[in-house]
């Protein structure tokens, strides 16, 4: 089966004109998650974006998550939240959200990471990096969790092509970089989603 799209925002992205972009882009293939990166946002700027990322992202039929930061997940109605802080704070988290939303952890660099983190009630183990290109030791560890454990994979490929791209068995693929970079990011999310079909 083939990966289901995971879409990361671009750190950059302009609360006023990236919710159109966003829109354009979910209409062009089926998108099961959106993370809201922060940045270097200070917190009423990430709120800005967050809320109008939820309003867009569910409005399309996505889960919408935010980045380490629980009780703005709560407050905006999010999905759930990608922490990257590590096992206490993934505790944390699953404490506070479970079962009513989604806890995913990222920051995983080793196969221990990935085992202590695996079983800690979380809906996702994320690998590699939220932008910029591809990771050969991150691939290699979600094609190794992916074969190997039940709790879902995603697998981010920041630089992916319709001609590089593979999910490496994964249930979820990440996709960022290309797709913002890209000219028209719709049709460069259309042309991936389609490759790995």
């Amino acid at each position: 089966m083939a990966a289901q799209l995971f879409l990361i925002t671009p750190v950059a992205a302009d609360p006023q004109t990236f919710p159109a972009t966003l829109m354009g882009v979910l209409a062009s293939a089926e998108v099961s998650a959106i993370l809201v990166r922060r940045g270097d946002r200070d917190d009423a700027a990430y709120t800005t974006l967050a809320r109008a990322v939820v309003n867009v992202g569910q409005g399309a039929g996505c889960a919408v998550l935010v980045e380490d930061d629980l009780d703005l997940a709560k407050r905006l109605g999010a999905d759930g939240v990608h922490v990257t802080a590590g096992p206490a704070a993934v505790a944390e988290a699953a404490a506070a959200l479970k079962p009513a939303m989604i806890v995913g952890a990222g920051g995983l660099a080793s196969r221990h990471d990935a085992m202590t983190i695996g079983e800690m009630d979380v809906d996702y183990v994320f690998f590699g990096p939220l932008d910029g290109t591809a990771d050969t030791e991150a691939a290699d560890l979600a094609a190794w969790w992916a074969e190997t454990f039940e709790v879902p994979a995603v697998f981010s490929d920041p630089a992916a092509t319709p001609e590089t791209v593979d999910s490496q068995g994964a249930e979820f693929l990440a996709l960022s970089t290309s797709i913002w970079a890209a000219a028209t990011p719709g049709p460069a999310l259309a042309a991936i989603a389609a490759a790995l079909e």
